[in-house]
């Protein structure tokens, strides 16, 4: 029977090997559901009305006059999204007042970032607390007159974590379609369903090419024979066949071929030689004795 402790070591060690690994599965899978959950919250977030990072706006009769001197103008829009009308910019716009007078305000302003003519400009958003002290809020970017808000570093990391967690989480479920497990093996992989897929996919393939190949090799429609004798003819009409008379020489040849046939035709006489059958040789004559 042998000693039961060490059955039972062996047994452990057995299933540790496949148990160990699928805790690690469960784990996986775990954190996998937190950030789809995190991702679905994202994305509620990104589609409320808030975030201004899913849309544009332009106005073409700006587009070709647009340069750093009226860039803002362009920007303060009443149809601009993203222009904010209780901002500091309205009250020195009211006012006629020079935009270097924004300093002096607190509150919510626009400014002109940077400029790189003539297709992009970037415009910040900042909360100004004193002549020396403020806040950036939002960056927005025009391009070729088109105005975007630049997303921020929460956004961008959200949406690589959201693409990452989409290809792990089908690659999990692709790999989970190929475990298997027995009481007596214990869990093991199985490939040869991908192995007749491809085999499948292969026989797809080369059938729409056959068919393809057919498409191409069959007869034309009458439509287009019927266009195909219509410009044969006019064709035919345009360059006609020139008739080439055939030399005179010719003519004689059909007498010269009968003389050589009629000469050509040779009696051959056969002369069969027959002897007589009723004479007998004569008969040997035999030497005397003496």
């Amino acid at each position: 029977m042998g000693c039961p402790i060490a059955h039972a070591h062996a047994y452990a060690q057995h299933q540790s090997v496949f148990v160990f690994p699928r805790c690690k599965l469960l784990l996986i899978f775990k954190l996998l559901r937190s950030f789809i959950q995190t991702r679905k919250f994202c994305i509620n977030m990104g589609d409320s009305k808030d975030n201004l990072l899913w849309i544009s706006w332009h106005d073409s009769a700006w587009i070709p006059i647009l340069n750093p001197t009226n860039v803002m103008d362009y920007f303060q829009s009443t149809t601009n999204p993203f222009y904010d009308r209780t901002c500091n910019n309205e009250i020195v716009k009211m006012q006629r007042l020079n935009m270097e007078h924004l300093s002096n305000l607190t509150g919510l302003e626009y400014m002109l970032l940077h400029v790189q003519e003539p297709i992009l400009y970037v415009i910040r958003k900042q909360h100004r607390h004193s002549v020396s002290a403020v806040t950036p809020l939002a960056d927005f970017y025009i391009i070729a007159g088109v105005v975007y808000q630049a997303p921020d570093l929460g956004s961008v990391i959200n949406s690589r974590i959201s693409t990452t967690v989409n290809h792990l989480q089908g690659a999990f479920d692709e790999a989970r379609t190929y475990s298997r497990y027995h009481p007596s093996k214990g869990y093991w992989w199985e490939f040869k369903e991908t192995e007749s897929k491809d085999l499948e996919d292969e026989n797809k393939k080369s059938q729409k090419k056959s068919s393809k190949d057919k498409a191409k090799e069959e007869s034309s429609s009458a439509f287009q024979r019927h266009r195909v004798n219509i410009l044969l003819a006019d064709l035919a009409k345009k360059f006609p066949i020139k008739n080439t008379p055939f030399p005179a020489s010719n003519t004689h040849l059909p007498e010269q071929r009968t003389s050589v046939e009629d000469n050509s035709k040779v009696e051959v006489k056969v002369e069969v030689k027959t002897e007589p059958q009723g004479h007998k040789p004569p008969p040997e004559k035999k030497p005397r004795l003496g």
